[in-house]
């Protein structure tokens, strides 16, 4: 009775054994797979980071800062913080009676006003039909003012568009739907005036014939 214990014992240890052979192999392959997949990120980083810090702007430039719109650089000066010496861009933007200091190793920020053929496409995007959401509108609110403070202009247009109620009638919109569309009108305005070089008027009415907008001043005539 007693040689049979014994015999059990040394089988279940055998076990054990190959187990642990098998699992290691696995261990090492996984620790390879991940490697090469380190390795690929920065290379994609630097190639799409390069072209943008290469632009440069002179003084009188009319320049695009997302979060305010269009402004104008007034100033180019230097400056000296601890030992390094920063160069930077002073841009009033006029609609906000606001003066940005932007330093030039930043300027991947700013871009250049639209030119002819993209002020043609924007008024093409303001005579087509605004797109209805069926979402919220807090949620809508939040899209809108992204767009509106991303810089680009068709996303601006596009606001625009589709907060247009074709009337200068409060009434017809929200509070919130009223400011955030005066803020995409003015800034999409702001830079047809920049481009086209033209007064704020003339401007307004071709914006407003492209949106269908009913004008006070048009009904009185």
């Amino acid at each position: 009775m007693p040689k049979k214990k014994k015999t059990k014992k040394a089988k279940k240890i055998k076990k054990v054994k190959l187990t642990n052979k098998i699992k290691q192999p696995l261990k090492q392959t996984e620790r390879k797979s991940t490697i090469p997949a380190q390795d690929e990120k920065p290379e994609i980083k630097k190639i799409k980071k390069q072209p943008t810090e290469k632009k440069i702007y002179n003084l009188k430039d009319f320049v695009v800062y997302p979060k305010h719109g269009v402004g104008k650089i007034t100033a180019i000066e230097k400056a000296k913080i601890g030992e390094i010496d920063i160069q930077f861009y002073k841009i009033l933007v006029e609609k906000e009676k606001l003066t940005l200091t932007v330093p030039i190793n930043q300027q991947s920020k700013l871009r250049p006003i639209a030119s002819i053929n993209q002020i043609n496409k924007c008024i093409s995007i303001l005579k087509t039909k605004p797109k209805i959401k069926r979402t919220m509108w807090s949620r809508r609110a939040q899209e809108y003012d992204q767009k509106i403070n991303s810089g680009k202009i068709y996303e601006l247009a596009e606001v625009v568009k589709d907060l247009n109620k074709n009337t200068d009638i409060i009434a017809d919109q929200s509070y919130s739907e009223r400011q955030l569309f005066e803020k995409a009108y003015e800034r999409l305005k702001s830079e047809f005036e920049a481009v086209l070089k033209t007064n704020s008027e003339e401007v307004q009415k071709k914006m407003d014939k492209a949106l269908g907008r009913v004008n006070i001043s048009d009904n009185a005539e």
